[in-house]
């Protein structure tokens, strides 16, 4: 292995290192620029993607930061009070998603799973918009097209095929936007991600896979069914990989401008493995106790993303008392105001569900809706008052 990290017998194709047959070892070791004390390290590959990095700018990570993990936590007291029926928490993931999130152009167009609030965060989604469906007022939360992310998929690995196809579509377009495709370690080992990556290296689209690794498919380990590190498997399709730590702000935005430089000037697709960890449960309505030990929580909250990068701008002298105040006031107000905008929704009507079916009337589907308003009637709902 060289100085600056490339393994040898390795190729390069737009500044990042592609290997020709499965990933040398040598690769399984995340990519850090900041320690969990705050320590910043070099790095000769990376610190070129964050020169422009500033102190202004790691002021602004750290409040994406806290502000998104606020905004996690009200959304799950409003889950608890009964305001929302479900909510899938992102507690110790933020780093991840906002280092990613950040380094999109806004013409890059975002697939995502249910988790990945702080990225539509990043990428300007009202916060009303990230409750509605959650609530069950609506059957989408947001307009794809004004934020150039799709609403979040349910069903589990599916959006890599529709980042994949957009992908192939901003090539046959002539741009040099991308298509970043986002999912957990669970969704590897499903058909539609590897169906995924054969389309995304015999084309060589525009797309980046970006694998949340948060040791957790609900309740399963993820060593339940990778026996390697995720990012191995990319190269068996022809797609360069990279593991970087997820819980290092600094890192996923370097690896993902990596990624996102490689697709604009025609290298084709990466596959990035942040290596996070879920601190809360799958969602709101599952009991993690039941399935792992609490000394895995105290292994990673010392590896919290907030604190590693507070404690690196404490060390700058960027951390005085009345920014981290100011920081935490403004999380607080917009907390506040995503609560205001939670319970000032119309309450859910369940029957709403079938008008959004199919494009015209159909006998079918209002036999369904007729046996279900009957169905909530004999339980004393009607059809615009359904239990949350």
């Amino acid at each position: 292995m060289s100085s600056d990290g490339a393994v040898s017998g390795s190729r390069t194709t737009a500044g990042a290192t592609v290997f020709p047959g499965p990933a040398h070892p040598d690769a399984d070791v995340p990519v850090h620029l900041v320690d969990p004390d705050g320590v910043r390290h070099p790095h000769a590959s990376y610190d070129p993607l964050v020169a422009d990095v500033d102190g202004a700018a790691l002021q602004r990570l750290y409040e994406d930061l806290v502000v998104v993990r606020r905004i996690d936590a009200e959304a799950t007291a409003l889950q608890r009070q009964g305001e929302l029926a479900l909510w899938p928490p992102l507690l110790g993931q933020e780093a991840a998603q906002i280092g990613s999130g950040r380094a999109l152009r806004p013409d890059d167009f975002v697939f995502s799973s249910y988790r990945e609030n702080a990225v539509a965060y990043c990428r300007g989604v009202g916060l009303a918009d990230l409750l509605r469906v959650w609530r069950g007022s609506a059957s989408s939360g947001w307009d794809p097209y004004t934020v150039n992310m799709a609403t979040p998929q349910i069903i589990i690995g599916a959006q890599a095929l529709h980042a994949t196809g957009y992908a192939m579509g901003i090539t046959a377009d002539g741009a040099d936007s991308v298509a970043v495709a986002y999912f957990g370690d669970g969704a590897t080992t499903q058909g539609d991600v590897n169906e995924a990556m054969v389309f995304a290296a015999s084309y060589q689209a525009p797309v980046v896979f970006f694998c949340q690794n948060n040791h957790w498919a609900i309740s399963e380990p993820v060593g339940l069914q990778a026996r390697v590190p995720i990012a191995r498997r990319a190269p068996g399709f022809g797609i360069p990989s990279v593991r970087v730590d997820g819980n290092d702000v600094l890192a996923c935005l370097a690896v993902t401008r990596e990624a996102l430089a490689r697709a604009r000037s025609g290298g084709g697709p990466t596959y990035i493995e942040a290596v996070t960890y879920r601190m809360g449960p799958h969602t709101t309505a599952d009991d993690p106790t039941r399935y792992r030990e609490a000394h895995e929580l105290e292994h990673w909250a010392a590896r919290d993303p907030l604190a590693r990068l507070a404690a690196h701008l404490d060390s700058l002298g960027l951390l005085p008392a009345e920014y981290a105040d100011a920081v935490r006031s403004r999380a607080d107000a917009v907390a506040a105001e995503l609560r205001e905008a939670c319970i000032s929704m119309p309450e859910p009507a369940p029957s709403a569900l079938f008008e959004h079916v199919y494009s015209e009337p159909n006998s079918w589907l209002e036999r369904q809706q007729d046996h279900y308003e009957r169905y909530l009637a004999l339980f004393g709902a009607t059809s615009a008052e359904g239990p949350r």
